[in-house]
C-alpha cells in the first residue's frame, strides 16, 4: 500500500531539492519525482553558482537552511567574490562547480534526509477534486496521495530543443520533455505562455591552445558560501581562461542567421534579455568587432569547457567553423553543439506571495515554470515553497520574505505583483535596500526567522549569536581605543593618509576609505589582540564590524526609508475587493487591479498601471 505524503515535489532540479528538502527537514512527509536519480540538482547551463546578486541569493539560502551553499562549498572548483572594488552592498560571491560532483553531492544530501523518499518516474497528471490538488499520476500509472504538490518542472513542460533546422523534444540534452501537466491546468483556467534559452558549445580542453588565452583565477585566499564551512576553505585550485571573437568569427555566423531558431522566428517563445545567444549580440550590437568569451572548467577530473557567451542555436557546422576562427580554439573539437530550447511557464501572477496557485489551491510553481531564469532563483523560490507546503499542512502562518528582508523576498514579490515578459533574472539594481541586503549579513537577517518556523537548526541560530557578540564586541573596542599621533603617525604616511595631531579613536580612522581593519591590526597590537580572541570565525567577524562602522550612516537611513514604506504592506486589501464599483480610479489601474488582487497597498503600489492617484483613492476606501 502507496503512503499517502504532506508533500509532493514533481521535478528534481534546483527548485525541487530545495523544495523536498526544506519540507522533509521541517518533519512533512515528503516524495521527490524525477525522471533522472542521477541528475539532481544538475547544472544544465554552466558549471557555476552565485554571481551579481545571484551570490546574494545562495547566502540568502544557507541562512535559511537550505543546501545550495553547502553543495557549492563541496563541489567548489573557484571562488571569486565579485565588485570588491565597489562598496559592500555589491559584493558577490561567485563559485565555479565540478558539475557532476555537484549532483553527486544533492544527491548524498537527500538521500540521508528524514522523511523524504524518492521516486524515478514523470508526472502526466494532477489529481485535483473541487479546486483543490490531491496528489498526482505518473507514466506508469501510479497515483500517489498528497495534501500538497508543488510543480518545478524547469524546462521540461513541452520542452522543444534546436540545432539549426533540426527539432527534438525534449527538456535538456539527452532527455524527454514532460507532456499532460500544460493541458490539465489550461483546462482549470490558468494562462500559460512559451518561453525559450540557449546554451553554448561544450569544447575539448585536450584541444585548447591556453597559451593564446588570458588566464583568470580565483581569489587568493579562497572563499566560501556556507556560514557553515568557514572553517575549511573549499576548493579554488581551477582557472577560467578568457578570449575573443572577431570580424571573421561574425561573418561565419551570419551565413547561418536564416537557419538559426533562436534569430529567424522560429522559436516565437520570449527569450533572456541578459544572456542572449551569439546571434543576438552581433546583431544588437554591430558596431562591436569582438565579443568576450569565458572558458570555464566542468570540474576536478574531465577536459570538458563550457563557452560562456557562445549560446546558440546555430546549424552545428556553422559553430564549429567559427569556433575555430577564435583565438586558441583554431584546433578545437567540441563534444556537443549549442542549442536552443522553449518550454511553457506559467505567469507567476497566478500566484500568492507563498508562491501557492490561486486558482488551484494545495498547488505551487517554483523555477523556471515561474518564467525564471538561473539556478540561484529557481532554489530559492523551491525553498520557499517548501517552506510554505510545509506550514499549510500543518495549518500555521505562511512565511513570506519582504522586500527589505532579502532579495528573495524581491523575486518573489517582482514575480507574483509585475508578472514577467522575459525570462527573470535576479539584479542588485531590482532592490531598494541593497545597502541592507547584504551577502555578509544573509544570516544576521534570516537565521532567526527561520529557526522559529522549524528550518534553520538550533546550531545555527547558537553560531549566530556568538557571531554577533564578537561582531559587537570588536566595534567596541575600536570605537573606544584611542591612538596617540606618534604611535600611528608613520603607519598613516606610510599608507599616503593624513596624520593625525591630536589624539583619535581608532573609529574615526577607520572610516577612511584607505584603511581598513585587517591592515592597521599590524601597527596595533592591541587591535590585533582583539582579533585574535575571535578564534576561527575572525574574517567574517571582521568585514561585518567593518560594513557596519563604515557604512553605518546610510544603513540606517535605508532603514528608516524602508520602515516608511513598509506601513502600506500592513494595510490589507479584502480578496473579494470589487474595483470595477470605484469610478474614481482609472481604467487601467482598476483592470490591472482586478487580475492581479494585490494583498496589500503596498503591493498595488508596485503593479505596472496603477497610478500614485489611484493608490490614493485606494488609501481613502481603506479607511486611512
Amino acid at each position: 500500500m502507496l503512503p499517502d505524503y504532506d508533500v509532493i515535489v514533481v521535478g528534481g532540479g534546483h527548485a525541487g531539492c530545495e523544495a523536498a528538502a526544506a519540507a522533509a527537514n521541517m518533519g512533512s512527509t515528503v516524495l521527490l519525482i524525477t525522471m533522472d536519480m542521477t541528475k539532481f540538482g544538475q547544472m544544465s547551463c554552466n558549471p557555476a553558482m552565485g554571481g551579481i546578486a545571484k551570490g546574494q541569493i545562495v547566502r540568502e539560502i544557507d541562512a535559511l537552511g537550505g543546501y545550495s551553499a553547502i553543495v557549492t562549498d563541496k563541489s567548489m572548483i573557484q571562488f571569486r567574490m565579485l565588485n570588491r572594488s565597489k562598496g559592500p552592498a555589491m559584493w558577490s560571491p561567485r563559485a565555479q562547480c565540478d558539475r557532476v560532483l555537484f549532483s553527486v553531492e544533492w544527491r548524498n544530501l537527500l538521500e540521508n534526509t528524514e522523511n523524504l523518499d524518492l521516486w524515478q518516474d514523470q508526472v502526466v497528471e494532477l489529481i485535483i477534486n473541487d479546486n483543490k490538488v490531491g496528489g498526482i499520476k505518473t507514466k506508469l500509472g501510479i497515483i500517489f496521495k498528497s495534501k500538497t504538490v508543488i510543480l518545478t518542472n524547469g524546462t521540461f513542460i513541452n520542452g522543444l530543443m534546436h540545432v539549426g533546422r533540426a527539432r527534438v523534444e525534449g527538456g535538456r540534452a539527452g532527455e524527454s520533455s514532460s507532456t499532460g501537466i500544460s493541458e490539465q491546468l489550461l483546462q482549470h483556467g490558468f494562462e500559460v505562455g512559451r518561453m525559450k534559452t540557449g546554451t553554448p558549445a561544450r569544447i575539448d580542453g585536450r584541444t585548447i591552445d591556453f597559451s593564446k588565452l588570458q588566464e583568470q583565477k580565483g581569489d587568493e585566499d579562497g572563499g566560501q558560501f556556507s556560514f557553515l564551512t568557514y572553517d575549511k576553505k573549499p576548493n579554488n585550485n581551477k582557472s577560467c581562461w578568457i578570449t575573443y571573437t572577431g570580424p571573421e568569427v561574425h561573418e561565419i555566423l551570419e551565413t547561418g542567421f536564416d537557419d538559426s531558431p533562436l534569430y529567424n522566428g522560429t522559436i516565437e517563445g520570449i527569450g533572456p534579455r541578459y544572456c542572449p545567444s551569439i546571434e543576438d549580440k552581433i546583431v544588437t550590437f554591430a558596431d562591436k568587432e569582438k565579443h568576450q568569451l569565458f572558458l570555464e572548467p566542468e570540474g576536478h577530473n574531465t577536459v570538458e569547457y563550457y563557452i560562456n557567451g557562445f549560446s546558440s542555436s546555430l546549424p552545428w557546422e556553422i559553430q564549429y567553423k567559427a569556433l575555430r576562427k577564435i583565438a586558441g580554439l583554431e584546433n578545437v573539437k567540441i563534444f556537443r553543439p549549442g542549442y536552443a530550447i522553449e518550454y511553457d511557464y506559467f505567469p507567476p501572477t497566478q500566484l500568492y506571495h507563498t508562491l501557492e496557485t490561486k486558482k488551484i489551491s494545495n498547488l505551487y510553481f517554483a523555477g523556471q515554470i515561474n518564467g525564471t531564469t538561473g539556478y540561484e532563483e529557481a532554489a530559492a523560490q523551491g525553498l520557499m515553497a517548501g517552506i510554505n507546503a510545509t506550514l499549510k499542512v500543518a495549518g500555521k502562518e505562511s512565511f513570506v520574505l519582504s522586500r527589505d528582508q532579502a532579495y528573495i523576498g524581491v523575486l518573489i514579490d517582482d514575480l507574483v505583483t509585475k508578472g514577467v515578459d522575459e525570462p527573470y533574472r535576479m539584479f542588485t539594481s531590482r532592490a531598494e535596500y541593497r545597502i541592507l541586503l547584504r551577502q555578509d549579513n544573509a544570516d544576521i537577517r534570516l537565521t532567526e526567522l527561520s529557526n522559529r518556523i522549524g528550518l534553520a537548526k538550533d546550531e545555527r541560530l547558537t553560531m549566530l549569536i556568538s557571531k554577533i557578540k564578537s561582531r559587537d564586541k570588536l566595534i567596541k573596542f575600536i570605537k573606544t581605543y584611542s591612538l596617540d599621533p606618534e604611535q600611528i603617525n608613520p603607519y598613516l604616511i606610510g599608507l599616503e593618509t593624513s596624520p593625525i595631531k591630536q589624539k583619535k579613536k581608532l573609529f574615526e580612522l577607520i572610516l577612511r576609505p584607505q584603511i581598513s581593519i585587517n591592515q592597521i591590526k599590524f601597527a596595533l597590537p592591541a587591535l590585533n589582540d582583539e582579533i585574535n580572541k575571535i578564534g576561527s570565525r575572525q574574517e567574517e567577524v571582521v568585514e561585518a564590524a567593518e560594513v557596519l562602522l563604515k557604512y553605518s550612516g546610510y544603513i540606517e537611513r535605508e532603514q528608516q526609508i524602508a520602515e516608511k514604506l513598509k506601513r502600506l504592506e500592513h494595510i490589507k486589501i479584502p480578496a473579494n475587493f470589487e474595483y470595477e464599483k470605484i469610478l474614481s480610479l482609472s481604467t487601467e489601474g482598476r483592470q490591472k487591479l482586478k487580475k492581479q488582487k494585490p494583498e496589500s497597498i503596498g503591493q498595488a503600489t508596485r503593479i505596472s498601471g496603477v497610478s500614485p492617484s489611484d493608490i490614493s483613492v485606494l488609501l481613502v476606501y481603506m479607511g486611512r
